[in-house]
């Protein structure tokens, strides 16, 4: 970004003050501009802060802490770019804040890894936190720049080597480092060099670290452990309870999830990925009149923002559904078709759509309509494609017709074919059971369907213990032919991979298995609400500016701007849009 030895920012440096208050904004700019920077961008409310960080890399971020009305928070705005990888590490993000307690933004330091400003401070003072926070870029260069190749491998390597050795900004490293030792799958590497961390100094987000990678290990209960004890130490460390409550479905706990989640909602009520959980558990738990509540919140503050999750809007559309609302299906579907003209291509949003539009023929009492909708879903069943959200959907879809008395005979055959599909974990079984709970034995049924799974593992466990590894191969190749079930598939890999040797045609066995991986495509190895798996709450966001970055690829909203912008975002969006 700069040279070290430079006291200014570097002549095309570009700001973004986040502030409600109009003189505050304005102080912050004269002192950024005496500090070097030709290029301001001023935002007075989180939801314009946020849609300028999802199209435009900036070079500098101070944010202000606290927002009064409506509960935003800076912090809030900082998890949620956090988590859609929306910070690279060339941003230097600093909150600003009046409350002088550090407890009140440890958190925001430590997430942000650039640290706070406590008002008031004078100018030299912002110069040398600014002058600091650049400083540690360029000794963290090497590193990012290895990110930004995709070199992963040597970006961790780097980071352990400055850890070991002390350098200067070990800690960061450390941070970084541990953050792509779990990428690459390094589970038990990464957790030592959590440990590490916590040892040389005890650190929240090391310890965060510590039960998300015994999460990624199979290790969810003591990942439970280990942030209970986090909490004890920090009850308002928001992250812990993303992690905790993800630990809790993954091991289909999901009372306790939901008030997980609750309490982190609580605790940033702004955000829109905790909305979206406590909103889907809720919606999973039978709680509609929350899920409806929550889920319209969540698509207020940000259905324009890549923060938000479609599958949000389909639930939203079960939701209304019940409470017999027609104005709020309507509102679903008219959302849905301003989000295909942005996806138009897009599968999943296709389905996303004919889902909330055939709760409407259902309302409508447009019912052989409805019952044809719900067959060309049933169709793609057995299709690559057909992922574990949609079977939750369709299995949501086929307990409405069941209690609107529609008699459809497919209906059990599909429903079980779900279950025998993707009912491979507690926590994934729990969730399709409880997306089919309008009809009770909808859910028994999927339930039945974990327990034939696991049978038939044990059965081929036992076989393969018995000195008949191929026996066991072909048993379980046969079942997940008739199934698609992942777990069979994975298992036969496994007895494959470990008595090859004692098999008269393990070619022939492997390329069954590689025929038949294609054909069950993508399954969550475990439980998940809605498309989480690239969020990683507590987590350093590994994102850079490389050629292939669409924040530096995209035409930005700033490309045209004047050599200085300083008037207050405005949208012209009404606030319900954003």
């Amino acid at each position: 970004m700069a040279s070290e030895s430079g006291s200014t920012a570097p002549p095309s440096a570009l700001a973004l003050i986040v502030d409600s208050n109009a003189t505050s904004r304005s102080i912050l700019a004269a002192q950024l501009r005496e500090y070097g920077v030709a290029r301001i961008v001023q935002c007075a409310r989180i939801q314009d802060a946020r849609n300028r960080l999802e199209h435009t890399v900036f070079d500098y971020v101070l944010c202000e802490q606290f927002f009064g009305e409506g509960g935003y928070s800076g912090q809030t705005l900082l998890d949620d770019l956090r988590r859609a990888q929306l910070l690279p590490f060339s941003t230097v993000f600093f909150m600003v804040t009046a409350e002088a307690s550090y407890a009140a933004v440890a958190e925001a330091a430590e997430s942000a890894l650039d640290g706070y400003l406590l008002k008031p401070f004078t100018p030299s003072a912002l110069f040398e936190r600014l002058s600091l926070a650049r400083l540690r870029k360029v000794h963290l260069k090497p590193i990012f720049d290895a990110i930004e190749a995709e070199d992963f491998e040597k970006a961790a390597r780097l980071c352990v080597e400055r850890f070991e050795a002390r350098k200067p900004y070990w800690l960061y490293a450390a941070r970084i480092g541990s953050e792509l030792l779990l990428r690459l799958g390094r589970h038990d590497e990464a957790r030592t060099l959590f440990e590490a961390v916590i040892a040389a100094r005890a650190l929240p987000w090391a310890k965060l670290g510590v039960a998300r990678a015994q999460i990624e290990s199979g290790q969810a209960a003591r990942a439970i452990t280990t942030l209970q004890e986090l909490i004890g130490e920090d009850a308002s460390f928001a992250d812990a309870y993303d992690v905790l409550g993800r630990a809790q479905v993954e091991l289909g706990n999901f009372e306790q999830a939901i008030e997980t989640y609750r309490t982190a909602s609580g605790l940033t009520p702004d955000s829109v990925v905790r909305l979206q959980k406590l909103g889907m558990m809720s919606y999973y738990m039978g709680d509609r009149e929350t899920a409806s509540k929550v889920l319209a919140r969540a698509a207020i503050l940000g259905i324009d923002s890549k923060l938000f999750d479609f599958q949000s809007l389909v639930l939203l559309a079960f939701s209304y559904f019940a409470d017999n609302d027609r104005k709020g299906i309507e509102r679903c579907i008219a959302d849905f078709g301003r989000i295909l003209e942005r996806h138009e291509g897009s599968l999943r949003v296709q389905r996303f759509a004919q889902v909330a539009r055939t709760l409407q023929l259902i309302q409508q009492r447009q019912f052989s309509q409805a019952v044809e909708s719900v067959r060309s879903m049933a169709r793609e069943i057995t299709s690559s494609s057909f992922d574990f959200e949609a079977a939750c959907n369709l299995g949501s879809l086929l307990a409405v017709l069941a209690v609107t008395s529609i008699d459809l005979p497919e209906s059990e055959a599909w429903v079980r074919a779900l279950g025998m599909r993707y009912a491979n974990t507690r926590g994934l079984t729990e969730l399709l059971a409880n997306a089919c709970s309008l009809h009770a034995p909808y859910g028994q049924l999927v339930r039945d369907c974990l327990q034939h799974i696991n049978k038939t593992a044990e059965l081929a466990m036992a076989q393969s213990l018995a000195g008949n590894p191929a026996g066991a191969v072909h048993n379980l190749l046969q079942e997940a032919e008739r199934t698609l079930n992942s777990k069979l598939v994975d298992m036969a890999q496994q007895v494959l991979l470990r008595h090859s040797a004692r098999m008269a045609s393990p070619e022939a066995s492997q390329s069954a298995i590689d025929t038949l991986r294609a054909r069950v495509g993508s399954a969550p190895a475990r439980a998940i609400l809605g498309q989480d798996s690239e969020r990683r709450p507590g987590g350093v966001v590994l994102r850079g500016r490389g050629p292939g970055d669409p924040a530096r690829t995209a035409p930005s909203p700033l490309d045209t701007l004047e050599e200085e912008s300083e008037t207050p975002c405005d949208t012209g969006a009404p606030e319900s849009s954003d």
